[in-house]
């Protein structure tokens, strides 16, 4: 995602409408688009092309788009992929089911060009931003995150996170004692101009608990949540 090189988007759709209308509205601003028309298609055209950014319809035959995200976030070539859904449906359930398979955002249809390219654009820079940062450690007590492997550790031995899981572990473990309210962590970790319901926070500190033990993230009832050794 250089000056000099177009930004590579790949719209994944069953809808033959909605690829031309999102490829002739991103082509204008210079970006270099590739579709897809379902998602085993999506995911041999991903393998190809090395997209920078994926938009990804959820409801479509045979692979649905949770699936294609997931099987895109198994492979490491694509751990700093941007993936947005975008669908219609735009129920909790669906909801946090994307974004707990490794969605960034997940954008509802129908959606006016240029709020279409004010997300994409707010990802891409954020994305840039997370890409640009200097490589750190964070520890607190026995647990141990790094940035630059992506990696998380117990007394030593690997916890396995999801990506939206590393990233509000990490959030909390860069200010251990303050307390991160609900709408902070959807601020940092998702954008302020995504919606979802307040389950969905809920919903990834309780499968980390799961992983790293009840004894670091604390619960203050109405606030947040903080990390503690």
């Amino acid at each position: 995602m250089s000056d000099n090189i177009p930004t590579k988007i790949l719209v994944i759709d069953d809808e033959e409408d909605v690829l031309n209308f999102i490829t002739y509205n991103l082509q204008k601003d210079g970006y270099s688009i590739e579709t897809a028309e379902d998602g085993r298609a999506g995911l041999e055209k991903a393998q190809q092309f090395k997209p920078d950014l994926i938009l990804l319809d959820v409801m479509m035959p045979d692979l649905d788009g949770i699936e294609v995200c997931r099987q895109l976030r198994e492979n490491a070539e694509f751990d700093h992929t941007i993936i947005a859904f975008l669908t219609a449906r735009g129920e909790d359930y669906t909801q946090i089911a994307a974004l707990d398979h490794g969605g960034d955002d997940f954008i509802v249809k129908p959606i006016k060009p240029n709020v279409l390219r004010s997300r994409l654009n707010a990802l891409l820079r954020r994305s840039k931003r997370d890409q640009d940062d200097e490589p750190q450690i964070y520890q607190v007590g026995e647990l141990v995150l790094d940035r630059a492997k992506y990696e998380v550790t117990l007394y030593g031995q690997n916890v396995d996170l999801a990506k939206k899981e590393f990233q509000i572990l990490e959030l909390l473990m860069s200010a251990p004692g303050k307390v991160f309210s609900r709408q902070e962590i959807f601020r940092k970790i998702w954008d302020s101009e995504i919606i979802v319901g307040e389950r969905t926070i809920d919903v990834h500190v309780r499968r980390i608990r799961e992983k790293v033990g009840d004894e670091y993230i604390k619960t203050l009832k109405g606030v947040g949540y903080k990390i503690e050794a």
